[in-house]
């Protein structure tokens, strides 16, 4: 089986392992935009074998009409357009969390009294880069305001064929602020299984119940994570993501690709994910301090995952690069994370002239 590719970014590696690739148009952050329809239906036309079916990614949240149009022709491998739209309508969501008593940060799109205890969030947005600290008057259309609460991040990844859930692992998450962006992703790590556990089993036990409550009522298939905020005995689901997530790389350690129990899932074969690894892993995006117009030719080290494509245009503050790393234990990956981007900042062609 062999993919193909339809994405915004063309990385080098990504083409290597397609059959067929088209780059789509649109803005990190913001989605697809153009003839998807017909890119999708030109590369479904030349491919070798006809398409199990489509696997989509983020862009696609605040778009279930684009997702029906897309199902209307091929093969949904993954949560139905109407499970997408109630699990990234802000309030249907909320409403959702406290029908399935799921503690969920509360939300409005009126005016907040204190606007530093709230947040402003765009509807289906992904990777932190559309979260801001909330405005005065009414949230602008397309957008809401969300509570702050306290504690750390943690994503329970889960595949769910529609009525139970399985859980796959769960990683803890760190951002990497900039000025105009303040909650932006960074990364994930997966603990080493003799490490204490992310989240101590009646924790996990909790989170689980809650997600699979919500994941049955929403009839949700596929990979799918559950972001968290935990604070000692509390916690918080901020959202769901029904889709493969960044954490894939993290996680994707098993026997079986997990993209294969993907799809399986999506179809209605819902089996026990295999154990963990004994050591710890983790990713992390590395945002391009400086604009490459064009990307030079890079001999990229092995620990480098999404390699722009020489010739391509790289913005300042977009992402450049991923960073994979495996360890003893999270701190020693967290720090050989550290230590390749350290590296990866002494490459000559991603400094010579560009201060």
């Amino acid at each position: 089986m062999h993919p193909l590719v339809l994405d915004l970014f063309g990385d080098a590696d990504t083409r290597a392992l397609a059959e067929g690739y088209r780059q789509a148009e649109g803005r990190f952050g913001l989605g697809l935009t153009g003839g998807i329809l017909r890119d999708l239906g030109d590369l479904a036309l030349h491919a070798s074998d006809d398409p199990v079916g489509i696997v989509l990614g983020s862009g696609f949240e605040a778009a279930p009409g684009l997702m029906r149009a897309i199902a209307a022709r091929f093969t949904l491998l993954g949560a139905s357009p109407d499970c997408v739209g109630l699990l990234k309508d802000p309030l249907a969501f909320a409403e959702l969390c406290r029908a399935h008593g799921v503690p969920h940060p509360a939300v409005t799109r009126e005016p907040v009294a204190d606007r530093t205890a709230w947040l402003l969030k765009r509807a289906g947005g992904s990777g932190g880069t559309h979260i801001r600290a909330a405005t005065g008057g009414r949230a602008p259309l397309g957008a809401y305001f969300q509570a702050r609460v306290p504690g750390r991040a943690v994503s329970l990844s889960f595949l769910a064929d529609g009525a139970a859930i399985r859980v796959v692992g769960v990683t803890e998450q760190w951002g990497a602020p900039s000025p105009l962006r303040p909650f932006r992703y960074a990364g994930a790590l997966e603990r080493a299984r003799h490490e204490p556990p992310c989240l101590a089993p009646p924790m996990l036990a909790a989170v689980t119940e809650g997600v699979a409550r919500l994941a049955a009522a929403t009839a949700l298939r596929g990979l799918a994570s559950a972001d968290c905020l935990v604070d000692g005995p509390d916690w918080w689901l901020t959202e769901i993501n029904p889709r493969p997530g960044a954490t894939l790389d993290v996680l994707d350690r098993r026997p079986t690709p997990l993209l294969a129990r993907h799809i399986a899932a999506s179809l209605g074969h819902l089996s026990e994910p295999e154990a963990s690894p004994e050591d710890a892993a983790a990713t992390e995006i590395c945002y391009a301090a400086s604009g490459y117009a064009p990307m030079p030719p890079i001999d990229w080290p092995d620990f480098v995952r999404d390699r722009p494509k020489p010739g391509t245009t790289v913005a300042r503050d977009a992402p450049l690069c991923t960073l994979f790393a495996t360890g003893p234990d999270s701190a020693a990956t967290r720090a050989m994370l550290r230590g390749r981007a350290a590296e990866l900042r002494t490459l000559p062609a991603l400094t010579e002239g560009h201060p």
